[in-house]
């Protein structure tokens, strides 16, 4: 018997090869299917390969365009500085100050701090977009296949912008991943405003938004993929893990609102007082490795080193293969996560 459920997929920059290695392996579950993906920055890119090359072959097919993409991420560092970082820092945390100590990182965060994107005019431009390209966007937008539903800040009102079907495009994707910091805000034409609006990083304002998965025609489980971790027990004190910090917790702020408004639902369900059927009761699920994620830094997340993406990816199947061998009987009967616990 088939289960069909629903994916949310963060955004945390280099980090979403976490997320490439739980696809990986849900991927090899025949009897669990995606009926939809909502996805913001890296989580867009995962799903806009994941279902390019589902609808090319299948649960094969998804598994090899999420290979080639990450390959591609991972071949625009030099391979010299990779393999020397790999030999002089064997383990994740020592990998990850190796990265934020370099002279390379140490000379763009500074660059980063003092300088506009726009200051470059068109120089300046997102090395994701040449891997962007290559993706088959008459798939991504088919009516066949997951729904996708990609999530991008539009500057102008500061609220959540969800492209689906044929608004999917390779500027909406670069939108939905576009740091404000690094890039200059991607501009994309809306039929409904007759306005050009801006857009910056969706993880400002859904990172990634779920309410597109609580329409009626979809399964009542949404399984989020978690890559910015919620909580870490050290106070940082130096400037660049302030800022990480301050990072994953405006990037994790709306998701949390959104499952807090999920917590309440089902409460007033529970209760009586909102009558079966008036909202959708979901089936929450969370696959997650905070230990890991806490182990890296901000630097890690915009350094694609070869090592750290094979490491994130064995970290995300490892992490999808506990969460089944706990949870597949789970999975469209209950909620796995505890919501009493998590706002505790």
């Amino acid at each position: 018997m088939t289960t069909k459920i629903n994916l949310a997929l963060q955004g945390g920059g280099v980090h979403g090869a976490f997320t490439w290695g739980v696809l990986d392996r849900l991927l090899e579950e025949s009897e669990i299917e995606i009926a939809a993906i909502t996805g913001t920055s890296a989580g867009a890119m995962n799903a806009a390969a994941f279902k390019s090359g589902y609808l090319k072959d299948g649960n094969a097919g998804a598994r090899e365009t999420l290979d080639w993409f990450w390959e591609q991420i991972g071949a625009v560092n030099d391979p010299w500085f990779s393999d020397w970082l790999s030999a002089m820092a064997p383990t994740i945390p020592s990998l990850a100050s190796a990265i934020e100590a370099s002279p390379a990182y140490m000379a763009f965060d500074m660059a980063n701090r003092m300088t506009s994107p726009y200051v470059f005019g068109s120089m300046l431009r997102n090395p994701l977009e040449r891997v962007v390209r290559q993706l088959q966007f008459d798939k991504v937008c088919d009516r066949h296949g997951p729904e996708l539903y990609i999530g991008a800040t539009n500057v102008r009102t500061g609220k959540v912008r969800v492209f689906t079907g044929e608004e999917i495009s390779t500027d909406v994707l670069l939108a939905s991943a576009c740091l404000p910091t690094l890039f200059q805000a991607v501009e994309i034409d809306d039929p409904k405003t007759g306005r050009t609006e801006a857009y910056w990083d969706g993880g400002y304002t859904g990172n990634p938004a779920l309410f597109p998965l609580y329409q009626p025609h979809l399964p009542r489980d949404i399984m989020i993929v978690n890559i910015n971790p919620l909580v870490r027990d050290e106070v940082p004190t130096d400037s660049q893990s302030i800022q990480n910090r301050i990072n994953e917790i405006s990037f994790n702020a709306s998701l949390l609102g959104e499952i807090r408004s999920i917590a309440f639902v089902k409460r007033l369900l529970a209760e009586g007082v909102l009558k079966s059927g008036t909202k959708k009761d979901v089936h929450l699920h969370m696959v997650s490795d905070d230990a890991l994620m806490n182990d890296l830094n901000v630097a890690t997340k915009t350094i694609p080193v070869p090592v750290i993406l094979t490491r994130l990816k064995d970290a995300g199947r490892d992490a999808m293969d506990g969460f089944l061998s706990r949870h597949a009987a789970d999975l469209g009967e209950r909620s796995t996560v505890d919501l009493t616990a998590l706002f505790a």
